[in-house]
């Protein structure tokens, strides 16, 4: 497996060139890799016209996944505004509005992906009981939504895995989707290495028609470094719908991280992977005889349900921080730790011993408040591109929604761009700490 990009970029920097080029820092600065920071030179090809080094390290990628697949150097996010865009597209050429069946749980690139495009959603909501972050759904209900339609959504769209480990049937909900002549849209940012599973459990073998894997949050990629797989029938389109979204100036030291995990994801990563998971699963099945209550069925993330245990999510993330163990997420109610072989063994002691020095207590009764949509007044587009203005969250009350009131993690927004804030979504904002949200000005 060759990695145009790196070698590209190293030979550069040996050759001691006077440039006078952007960056400003020409080769030397204050992080130390300043001298693999590099643009659009001659030679070094162009991300959204590759032709060169990044078509060919595009293409060991697309080797790799077994489809079509391109780079983005601004994470997900720029590749679900480009699904988004390219769902758009196909619904245009087939003389339908674009319209897209979707989770509620859709990272809020999603919303700003919608409202640019003027793209109409109707959504997927949470079961009762069930957390914002989590919108579990099988085929049976895709199939009987689908059926009763008046007007075909253009695509399904789903999270999976979501931020809490869940992983829907992916397969089932594909077979059903096609059956009706609409695309299956997933955003697997948390799931890039499910590919590599014994078999693969990666949405494009299981007939998902486009996704997007956050390469940065699973593989060791520096931060941004993000993949968009489709099918051969979007690919002719996938540069344009990305470039429509993407920096001028993308980030060469990112690429450079995309095209060097391509050798380590040929050179045996599949085994290693299968071998660390077999260790995550053993420590997942001691836990639980610890007492702590697991949720979520991915193989490399381990969510506990603190409350049960004693604690909020954010006093055991607190409790762990004091071991200097910093974790992915942690809210009231859950606390997220995403693993990868990189941590070895000895992350996984360590991570053990800690959890075992926290000693149970009486379970914690509070039950967070029930999911609950609000009524939309205007679309997601109106909502985003009105003037709006910040109140408290004690005076959003009966104010419609004007951007996605949430910070990353988790980007999932409790309320919809253009819904009206009742008084149980307020006190869902208050219980999850946010004070503050833009609401259309009045």
């Amino acid at each position: 497996m060759t990695t145009p990009i790196c070698d590209f970029a190293r030979r550069y920097a040996e050759s001691d060139a006077l440039r006078l080029h952007m960056p400003g820092h020409k080769g030397c600065g204050f992080l130390g890799v300043e001298q693999w920071d590099i643009t659009e030179i001659d030679g070094a090809d162009s991300l959204y016209e590759a032709a060169g080094i990044i078509r060919e390290s595009e293409d060991n990628a697309s080797a790799l996944f077994g489809v079509p697949t391109f780079y983005s150097t601004e994470g997900s996010s720029q590749c679900i505004r480009a699904m988004v865009y390219l769902v758009a597209l196909h619904a245009k050429k087939q003389g339908n509005r674009p319209l897209i069946l979707a989770g509620r749980n859709a990272h809020k690139a999603f919303m700003s992906a919608v409202a640019l495009l003027d793209v109409e959603v109707e959504w997927l909501l949470p079961r009762e009981g069930e957390s914002y972050l989590s919108c579990k759904v099988s085929a049976e209900e895709i199939e009987s939504l689908l059926n009763a339609a008046e007007e075909k959504p253009s695509a399904v769209y789903l999270t999976s895995p979501d931020y809490l480990g869940n992983v829907a049937d992916i397969a089932a909900i594909a077979a059903v989707c096609h059956r009706y002549g609409v695309l299956l849209v997933v955003d697997n940012a948390h799931g890039a290495y499910l590919k590599f599973l014994q078999p693969s459990r990666h949405p494009m073998d299981l007939g998902a028609d486009m996704c997007c894997d956050s390469a940065h949050k699973t593989f060791p990629v520096l931060t941004g470094g993000a993949y968009l797989h489709v099918t051969e029938e979007f690919s002719p389109q996938c540069k344009n719908a990305l470039q429509l979204f993407g920096s001028t100036s993308p980030s060469y030291l990112i690429m450079q991280s995309l095209d060097g995990v391509n050798a380590y994801l040929a050179n045996g990563y599949g085994e290693k992977l299968a071998a660390f998971a077999e260790k995550v699963q053993a420590l997942k099945e001691r836990l639980a005889a610890m007492g702590y209550t697991l949720q979520g069925d991915e193989p490399m993330k381990v969510t506990i349900a603190a409350k049960s245990y004693g604690y909020t999510g954010e006093e055991l993330s607190a409790a762990l921080l004091r071991e200097n163990i910093v974790c992915e997420f942690a809210d009231r109610d859950f606390m997220v730790l995403m693993l990868t072989p990189e941590l070895g063994e000895d992350g996984l002691r360590r991570l053990e011993e800690a959890l075992r020095a926290v000693p149970k207590q009486a379970a914690i009764e509070e039950l967070p408040p029930a999911f609950h949509a609000c009524t939309p007044i205007m679309s997601v587009r109106e909502a985003m591109l009105s003037p709006s203005e910040t109140v408290s969250v004690d005076k959003s009350v009966g104010r419609v929604l004007a951007a996605a009131s949430v910070g990353c993690p988790p980007a999932v927004p409790i309320v919809v761009c253009g819904e009206r804030i009742d008084s149980e979504a307020a006190a869902c904002f208050a219980y999850y700490g946010i004070k503050t949200c833009a609401v259309v000005a009045e």
